[in-house]
């Protein structure tokens, strides 16, 4: 197809800023609450400790649960009309959520808040996989992460200024605020990623279908669940985190700067890998990665049980894995979507809604379990890692550390490219 019949105006750092900052929203919608989760739990009058999780993990199960909506929708309609309307969704229910008079009501908000700004995810991986694939893809899709991951550092910093001169209401209007401008963006200088020819009509049996190819694809279910299982650890320090540096570690003064360490390694992860798995593999380095994930939580369970743990190396053995969470979220998504094409919208769907699903179910689990230590959470890395590992293997055959493929990139769609 020419140009001419497909005109994409953008460059590619401007795509790469754009999605990061789509995929933000939700990073921003859920860090920036932090702060106030103890304000919030005063105001409703919450009896249970780790009742006030629920304002994070709501969000989240509305993410794995949006994810499966939004691919059929995108392969039918296109990429923007499906991004410009859980935008506004985006926008409007966190609204509602800055106005809610009781905590289910504000459960409920955010849980379509998390509905709707699943989309994000789901047609970031699918616009990048219009524009890449293979090596290519993983690399952008880390250059994105990296991007993406200076949203964690500030926004707890950024919910925590808003409470020093607003009620934690105003965060909710911070986060529409953000999001109203990331509309406007998209509206303006989004073009259509997904060509004419490939749109696909609705229906079950072609759902049904695609569906069907994912699962039964060995390596892409495989590294979808070992993804999944990588991304709830995660998931349950972020609902954990403001309990533990505040009871168990007496430290909330500095919550938001500690918080920020973390988010700063997993930048770091995403930084390195965007710049060497062009040369040797997504495959490779996330193997590598995943099994130094497990090097560290054995440190840290060891440690833990010991008794010796101490808050600076709590944070110091947590940013060693996070940062190998870096490593490995952009590679696996790649791994999982190189043999889908024409189908990648109804497969980055099927696969954010597996992905989400496990790790807001087994992140949620985990943070649940909090009882004043840290030891739930180390237990939880080091039972996702040793997982997920499993899964890597079974996925691989048994055949580790392979590169399969090196392609750079598909047909540019511009002369920019």
């Amino acid at each position: 197809m020419s140009n001419k019949s497909l005109p994409f105006p953008m460059g590619r750092l401007e795509l790469v800023i754009m999605m990061a900052s789509l995929m933000s929203l939700n990073a921003l919608a859920i860090d920036i609450m932090l702060p106030a989760l103890g304000l919030i739990s005063d105001d409703f009058g919450l009896t249970g400790a780790n009742d006030r999780q629920w304002i994070v993990t709501s969000y989240i199960y509305g993410m794995a649960i949006g994810s499966i909506l939004y691919g059929s929708l995108a392969d039918r309609y296109g990429r923007k009309p499906v991004l410009l309307g859980t935008i506004t969704i985006y926008v409007g229910f966190g609204i509602l959520c800055a106005f809610s008079e009781n905590y289910n009501l504000l459960l409920g908000a955010r849980f379509v808040q998390g509905l709707a700004a699943s989309a994000m995810g789901v047609l970031a991986n699918s616009i990048i996989r219009d524009r890449y694939e293979g090596d290519a893809m993983a690399r952008t899709m880390s250059t994105i992460m990296m991007v993406f991951m200076v949203v964690p550092v500030m926004a707890p910093m950024l919910g925590q200024l808003v409470l020093v001169f607003a009620p934690w209401q105003v965060i909710f209007i911070v986060l529409s605020s953000f999001g109203a401008l990331a509309l406007i963006w998209v509206l303006i200088r989004l073009p259509e990623t997904l060509r004419p020819e490939d749109k696909t009509l609705i229906n079950m049996a072609s759902v049904t279908s695609a569906w069907k190819s994912v699962i039964l694809h060995r390596n892409a279910v495989g590294h979808v669940l070992a993804s999944g299982l990588m991304m709830a650890p995660l998931f349950a320090f972020i609902a954990s985190a403001q309990q533990i540096f505040s009871d168990t570690f007496d430290a909330a003064d500095i919550f938001v700067f500690i918080f920020a360490i973390n988010a700063i390694a997993m930048a770091f992860g995403n930084f390195i890998n965007s710049r060497i798995v062009m040369r040797f593999g997504a495959r490779r380095v996330s193997q590598a990665a995943l099994l130094f994930f497990i090097f560290v939580a054995i440190i840290h369970l060891a440690v833990t049980l010991s008794g010796w743990l101490t808050l600076p190396l709590f944070v110091a053995l947590l940013a060693a894995s996070m940062g190998m969470v870096g490593f490995t979220g952009a590679n696996f998504s790649a791994i999982a979507m190189q043999p889908f094409g024409k189908s990648a919208g109804v497969a980055s769907s099927f696969q954010n809604f597996t992905r989400s699903l496990i790790s807001a179910a087994i992140g949620a689990a985990i943070g649940l379990q909090f009882d004043g230590s840290t030891l739930p959470l180390v237990i939880g890395f080091f039972l996702c890692g040793c997982a997920s590992f499993l899964f890597v293997l079974w996925a691989e055959k048994g055949q580790l550390f392979r590169r399969v493929q090196a392609v750079v990139t598909k047909e540019p769609l511009s002369p920019k490219e």
